[in-house]
């Protein structure tokens, strides 16, 4: 999320100019073999066990997608740049894959429920990410869990939202919370990062949405 060690705003970059260079990025594309295998294992650790349903919001070009559709799970990939979706589904054709035009905050999914949703670095540019939280835990089935990797990037002005607040925030609307460290693990990121990168894994509430919702009303 910089530019020659600045940070840059979400808002600041036209997502469909960036598509067709978006892959070359180490932790975009995952050409490396390496890197491919590191997130590979680390989603397997986070995505349930069994085969199921998996909503990868702002998917991007579809990388990550493509490691959960090879691990079994049917993907629901949403994001609101058409040239990255174009992208994503030429990587991800022939297999049990959809994508779909719209707003990470506020999915088009109707009322479908998923065993996952899978967000990367996409939660610390939204306006309300208390709100999105919120709507991304109701759109789980009961068990089901939240994956949302993230960051805090750059030293001079940094942008990110830190784990501590994400953890405060689904405190009130979700069941079990565990945050793992992201940046010494350099396979990752195709090299050494100084950076603040973590996933914060939340499990949904056995009741669900309303649950949440009351609980962050009473707050």
């Amino acid at each position: 999320m910089t530019n020659d060690g600045e940070p840059v705003t979400c808002s600041e970059v036209d997502w469909d100019a960036e598509a067709a260079s978006f892959d070359e990025e180490p932790d975009h594309g995952l050409r490396d073999p390496d890197v491919r295998r590191a997130w590979a294992g680390r989603l397997r650790g986070w995505l349930p066990g069994r085969a199921g349903d998996v909503l990868d919001l702002g998917c991007g070009t579809g990388s990550l997608s493509l490691l959960a559709s090879e691990q079994g799970h049917h993907v629901t990939g949403v994001d609101l740049s058409p040239a990255m979706l174009r992208l994503a589904r030429r990587k991800l054709d022939g297999r049990d894959a959809v994508f779909l035009l719209g707003d990470a905050a506020s999915p088009p999914v109707a009322e479908r429920r998923f065993d996952a949703v899978l967000v990367r670095h996409v939660l610390w540019a939204l306006p309300d990410p208390g709100r999105a939280l919120r709507h991304w835990c109701g759109l789980l089935r009961p068990g089901g869990r939240c994956v949302l990797v993230e960051g805090v990037w750059g030293s001079v002005a940094p942008v990110g939202i830190p784990a501590e607040r994400i953890t405060h925030l689904l405190g009130p609307i979700a069941g079990q919370v565990r945050v793992e460290r992201l940046s010494g693990d350099s396979l990752l990121w195709g090299g050494a990062v100084a950076d603040e990168r973590y996933v914060v894994i939340a499990q949904a509430r056995a009741s669900g949405q309303e649950r949440g919702e009351t609980a962050a009303a009473g707050q």
